[in-house]
């Protein structure tokens, strides 16, 4: 990390004199206006638009839709983010900067509903979505915003990544380029809250009970104010959902008034509800430019940024500008100032610094005022982690890669053999009431570092199976989908599977950064060797593991195959490093626990809740194995 503490002290005040010096030339060069744009339904939507006041020539228009609110609200109030963030860029280049209330949330008039369902037969003036909302926005902009040039841009991350999504599906003949980033892509298989089935309880929780976002709150009339909030008893989270206790406690603390919670409770498996709130729905015949991009790290919607791509991919062939960015980020890195680490982990290089730069203000100032040269844009533009450099693809996953198979072995090895004995097994006891801490540290919220997190705590629990390989000789990088191929038998009809795929740092590396703090010139240091860091780890919901639609039960003590996709990986382990997995059946307080028992689990009371025993099978005719997609 290198960061010093005393030399932040010698520049703040120069970072704020800064941000005041361009806080002030936005408001001297930009005017804000507040209006009401109507739907074709007649549903009027709250929008702030920030012009410029230069007439001299005709500026693009760079619009963001928005759950999480336009503010501030007056037009003499002016939004920081043009003016502390890298989006200054935007405002230096004169673009009209937009943002909306989507239908339904704080300003506008409507009925919010969450990942509304892309409606591709619109018939009536009555049969509306996001992209319907879109184009009636981007309309109206273009013929009531004096000085534009006639090209709009869009862009937005997570939930406004969705109405990128969305927008992008409008295929108004004025939108020429959209970012759908770490997009809102489907709830159920492996964005926010859910993982392949299994319910990510805390992010959910919170979302609609303690963000003031007043998710699913009732909104008879447009308002500036935020929801109430749930609260917590328990500031210790782990300690706040265990002693919850199953899920009906959660519906119940919440109360009556989130309608979308109740319908995440009544749609246990993948049914035709959640098919239609899959926003690849919306990614066939797109006619902007579109860029991808997400984070390697991202903890709430890193499979969206990577399979939407994919989507549009397969949907749009020959489309000449879809392309695909994703660097080593936590949720949103990319737009701060600072992407050199998260957690523990450098990365060489202010990256998101870098993606600013090179990628999106290129991207948008190409397609919306025809400058910038966007052909060093690659296909898929990827940071390779571990290795710390960005490499190009002409397509993801990349042609040059081979799956290779790293098999479990009897005593704790990973090998690149099959076993050749007859038996060969681990064990171990899966308890809901002691289950495994998804991170070491006792906190309240939930953790962004946890993605690159040492994995050494876990390692020590006897319910968490532990794999790995000798030093490896040579760099060993993995660029595309990892598959777990489990072999096991459990002695109840249900359970979850953890897998996670871990560098294991050399035992000689000592540190890895150095903080010197003013008042006392006290170094402190951060131990790097034996480091075991979380590279991606992923939940299969044991029910689910033939088919989302139908579950099944397992047979007591009967070997059942357990094959997943654990999602895209894009990182080397270096030699002199190991490559370890670990596989365990809880992930607490992140993911709800499993009963381990074939019930209704958002319906399941305190006591069916169960320990089941897990065998998982390395031996010649029960080889359990990881695939790796490895860059040749």
């Amino acid at each position: 990390m290198k960061r010093t503490f005393t030399l932040f002290l010698i520049c703040f005040p120069f970072l704020l004199l800064a941000q005041k010096e361009d806080s002030v030339w936005f408001v001297q060069n930009y005017e804000k206006k507040e209006v009401y744009i109507p739907m074709r339904d007649g549903i009027k939507l709250f929008t702030s638009i920030y012009a410029p006041k230069d007439t001299k020539e005709k500026h693009p228009v760079l619009l963001t839709r928005t759950p999480y609110s336009c503010k501030p609200y007056g037009e003499k109030e002016y939004a920081g983010e043009y003016w502390d963030s890298y989006k200054k860029n935007y405002a230096k280049g004169e673009y009209i900067l937009v943002k909306q209330d989507v239908r339904g949330r704080w300003m506008s008039e409507g009925v919010f509903m969450n990942v509304r369902p892309y409606n591709p037969n619109k018939k009536t003036k009555n049969d509306i979505d996001e992209s319907s909302d879109t184009y009636d926005t981007i309309d109206w902009l273009i013929k009531n915003l004096d000085n534009n040039n006639g090209n709009v841009g869009v862009f937005g991350i997570s939930y406004p990544g969705f109405y990128s999504t969305m927008a992008a599906a409008s295929n108004h003949p004025a939108l020429k380029a959209v970012s759908p980033q770490a997009p809102v892509t489907n709830w159920f298989i492996g964005d926010d809250f859910h993982h392949n089935g299994a319910f990510f309880q805390m992010d959910a929780f919170d979302f609609y009970s303690a963000l003031g976002s007043g998710f699913g709150q009732p909104h008879p009339r447009p308002t500036s104010l935020p929801a109430r909030s749930v609260g917590y008893s328990v500031h210790d989270n782990y300690k706040f959902y265990l002693e919850a206790g199953s899920l009906p406690h959660l519906t119940k603390l919440l109360g009556d008034s989130v309608p979308f919670w109740k319908d995440i409770m009544s749609h246990p498996d993948y049914d035709s509800w959640w098919r239609a709130r899959d926003a690849r729905n919306a990614t066939k015949s797109l006619k902007p430019a579109m860029l991808w991009v997400g984070g390697l790290f991202d903890a709430e919607d890193n499979w969206g940024a990577w399979n939407a791509y994919k989507a549009a991919e397969q949907n749009n062939p020959g489309k000449e500008f879809n392309k695909l960015v994703m660097g080593p980020w936590y949720h949103g890195q990319w737009t701060s100032n600072d992407g050199t680490h998260l957690g523990n982990v450098e990365f060489g290089s202010n990256t998101a610094q870098w993606y600013q730069q090179n990628i999106e203000i290129p991207f948008f100032d190409h397609f919306l005022k025809e400058k910038n040269d966007v052909s060093k844009i690659a296909e898929a533009n990827i940071f390779i982690s571990g290795a710390n450099e960005w490499k190009t693809f002409s397509q993801w996953p990349p042609a040059e890669k081979t799956e290779k198979e790293l098999y479990l072995q009897n005593d704790g090895k990973l090998d690149w053999s099959k076993p050749t004995g007859n038996k060969g097994f681990s064990e171990y006891t899966s308890d809901p009431s002691k289950p495994v801490p998804y991170t070491e540290d006792v906190h309240f919220n939930r953790t962004r570092n946890y993605m690159t997190d040492d994995q050494r705590f876990a390692a020590r629990r006897p319910d968490v199976l532990v794999f790995q390989t000798d030093t490896l000789t040579e760099d060993v990088t993995v660029t595309g989908n990892v598959v777990a191929d489990l072999m096991t038998s459990i002695t109840t009809t249900d359970a979850d599977f953890v897998v996670k795929i871990i560098d294991v740092f050399p035992d000689y590396l000592s540190y890895n950064a150095v903080d010197i703090y003013a008042d006392t010139n006290a170094v402190v240091k951060y131990p790097m060797g034996g480091y075991q860091m979380l590279v991606h780890g992923e939940i299969m919901r044991g029910r689910y593991r033939n088919s989302y639609e139908k579950p099944s039960p397992f047979t007591p003590g009967k070997t059942e195959r357990v094959k997943y996709k654990l999602g895209d990986i894009a990182h080397a382990f270096k030699k002199g490093h190991r490559i370890m997995v670990q596989i365990q059946s809880t992930w607490f307080p992140l993911v709800d626990r499993n009963p381990q028992q074939f019930v209704d689990i958002y319906h399941a009371k305190d006591t069916d809740f169960k320990k089941s025993n897990i065998s998982i099978y390395h031996n010649q005719n029960e080889a359990s194995k990881i695939i790796l997609p490895i860059l040749k």
